[in-house]
């Protein structure tokens, strides 16, 4: 998994024919595209650098807005990891280099089928990035996406996420 799409609930099998042939268009005629476990998440796998396909779908959308129809969210994923504390803990360290001293971090979850404590996950996480925290104000997003035993662990920019309603909105103004 390098790539988490969401949509609306039960929508889940229009929004995977909708980014794979976003991803066909693109190049990747292989990708693996399939429903996850919980309603209006979309897991893919793509042998494009998940970064380029979201910003070329950010350029699709700012040209054509209602190009795209079923698909809300695209979030890039750095690493598919075992649900384990220290194995999240591990890949987030692994992915925090490029952050630089005088940068500001958050830490973002979104958990779904785990009994893992967001709050162990949050203090272990913080643990390990010296850099000072601003939930409001910050440079970088932490972001843990847990689908029951499989997590998705990203270190990104927030335009490295496409909203695609925001952008469609923003667009309008």
């Amino acid at each position: 998994m390098n790539l988490i799409v969401t949509c609306s609930r039960h929508f889940e099998e229009e929004s995977s024919d909708e980014i794979s042939n976003i991803l066909e268009t693109l190049g990747d005629d292989e990708a693996r595209v399939r429903n996850s476990d919980f309603s209006g998440i979309v897991i893919v796998d793509t042998s494009l650098d998940p970064f380029e396909v979201v910003d070329k779908i950010k350029a699709k959308i700012l040209d054509e807005p209602w190009s795209i129809r079923y698909c809300h969210r695209f979030i890039p994923i750095q690493e598919s990891i075992k649900t384990e504390l220290d194995t999240i803990v591990k890949a987030v360290q692994e992915h925090v280099s490029d952050m630089q001293p005088d940068e500001s971090y958050r830490i973002t979850i979104e958990k779904r089928g785990s009994e893992l404590s967001s709050k162990d996950i949050i203090d272990s996480v913080a643990g390990i990035i010296k850099n000072k925290v601003s939930l409001e104000e910050y440079d970088w997003n932490v972001i843990i996406e847990i689908l029951g035993n499989l997590t998705g662990v990203s270190v990104l920019k927030d335009q490295d996420i496409v909203s695609t309603l925001k952008l469609k909105r923003d667009s309008m103004e």
